[in-house]
């Protein structure tokens, strides 16, 4: 009999209406593993620090996007890594946005900054791409730059003769890539839980200036 009320009760959760996806998070970087470690990725690692604090995969396609969904701050959350480049970001969060009839205000984007230094970080209401290849992507196709995001320092370029696009495709040192998962990506989360829960100046407060090494 005991098998049969576990059996109803799974049922009941597997039918149980969901509440709708309330905003989105964004985690800006390009797809592949030669990729993954590259100062243009530190929104990747940042929303994969996420992903594991809240025990969620983000792993589904959808959206040109790996996509996952987890319950931070009392909402619903899409997680998402866009999977068409950097440059072309807004691709796949304005189909999302669409999709969940999500207002700019709604979505939270993670990404790099070489005007930081390495961990650093920069909460921000709204606002200019700032020369951000995929948060400029993202603000020319939704039509808004009226997104909060959180932007994760990875240095600047070591000469003024430097090509920027080989810098930002260039790895972090061992050093910062450990300084990042251990210290930065935690405040990053930290971040994220309190612009979801509305409170913006709280997370400028706890991230701004704050994670470099």
């Amino acid at each position: 009999m005991a098998d049969i009320f576990e059996l109803f009760k799974k049922i009941s959760k597997e039918t149980a209406p969901q509440t709708p996806i309330a905003a989105m998070v964004v985690g800006l970087g390009n797809p592949g593993i030669r990729y993954q470690w590259t100062r243009h990725n530190a929104g990747f690692l940042a929303i994969d620090a996420l992903a594991e604090r809240y025990g969620c995969r983000i792993e589904r396609s959808k959206f040109q996007a790996l996509v996952g969904e987890a319950t931070i701050s009392g909402k619903r959350v899409l997680l998402m890594k866009p999977q068409t480049f950097m440059n072309n970001s807004g691709n796949a969060v304005t189909d999302a946005a669409n999709f969940y009839k999500l207002a700019p205000s709604q979505i939270i984007v993670l990404s790099d900054d070489i005007a930081l230094d390495v961990g650093k970080l920069r909460v921000r209401k709204s606002g200019s791409a700032g020369g951000q290849k995929g948060l400029n992507s993202i603000i020319e196709i939704m039509g808004s730059q009226d997104f909060p995001r959180i932007r994760i320092g990875v240095g600047q370029k070591p000469s003024p003769d430097y090509e920027l696009a080989d810098w930002v495709l260039s790895v972090f040192t061992p050093e910062q890539r450990e300084h990042l998962v251990k210290n930065t990506c935690p405040l990053v989360c930290d971040g994220v839980e309190k612009l979801l829960a509305g409170d913006i100046d709280g997370a400028m407060q706890h991230c701004n200036g704050k994670g470099g090494m």
